[in-house]
């Protein structure tokens, strides 16, 4: 039996807030729940650990890309699951991706519900504009589950994902979230100093963070 689009987005809502997120296999396309042990959390404060990397904040202040905050949601999803492009020209595109049809699908139905939330990253020259980066995840309370992000240096996009990151740990420390769920550390998050939290930490901080009123808000790139 199909479920609804409002059946649906419950029932990720609760996958969520069990400690839970979905990941598509690429090699079958089906979808698995995960809940890996030990979990990544980025810091929200420096107070917490949080660091911005001195060049990453060089870029920041002057200002190379125009911040923004759900004007391209689906497209920074997509933009997310689509091939990566090789970091070194002797390395091939990957095909592969977690972010399957139907995860997308799910991810915009959170959205249009209102849990689900993306930072993005222009460029502006004239009066047009280019998507060069973004970030999506989803917001329950006082808790965000970062899924993705993406850049295109290729054309101007060089550390958008990272500004774009900045932005949302800002923006949700402003708001009063208190748990930014990353999921999985790698090098590119350590160096902001991303922690490592054993499951059952993690599962007791969540319960706590899901509870709160804490709204999405207005987005100020501050």
């Amino acid at each position: 039996m199909e479920l609804g689009s409002n059946e649906r987005v419950a029932r990720m809502i609760g996958l969520y807030a069990s400690g839970c997120f979905p990941m598509t296999d690429p090699e079958t396309g089906e979808t698995h729940i995960l809940d890996p042990d030990p979990r990544a959390v980025m810091p929200l404060c420096e107070a917490e650990g949080f660091h911005v990397p001195r060049r990453l904040e060089a870029t920041l202040r002057q200002k190379r890309f125009v911040l923004t905050s759900d004007e391209a949601f689906s497209d920074v999803v997509r933009a997310c699951a689509a091939p990566r492009r090789p970091a070194r020209p002797s390395e091939s595109v990957s095909e592969q991706t977690w972010i399957g049809a139907r995860l997308m699908h799910a991810y915009d139905e959170l959205h249009h519900a209102g849990y689900a939330h993306s930072i993005e990253a222009w460029v502006v020259d004239g009066s047009t504009r280019r998507l060069v980066g973004g970030i999506f995840g989803v917001h329950i309370g006082g808790f965000f589950a970062g899924e993705s992000m993406f850049s295109r240096p290729e054309i101007g996009g060089t550390n958008a994902s990272k500004a774009c990151l900045v932005a949302l740990v800002r923006h949700l420390a402003s708001r009063g979230v208190v748990l930014f769920d990353v999921q999985f550390s790698n090098p590119h998050l350590e160096q902001f100093g991303v922690r490592l939290w054993r499951r059952a930490v993690y599962h007791r901080m969540l319960r706590a963070a899901v509870g709160m009123e804490v709204t999405w808000g207005l987005f100020e790139n501050v």
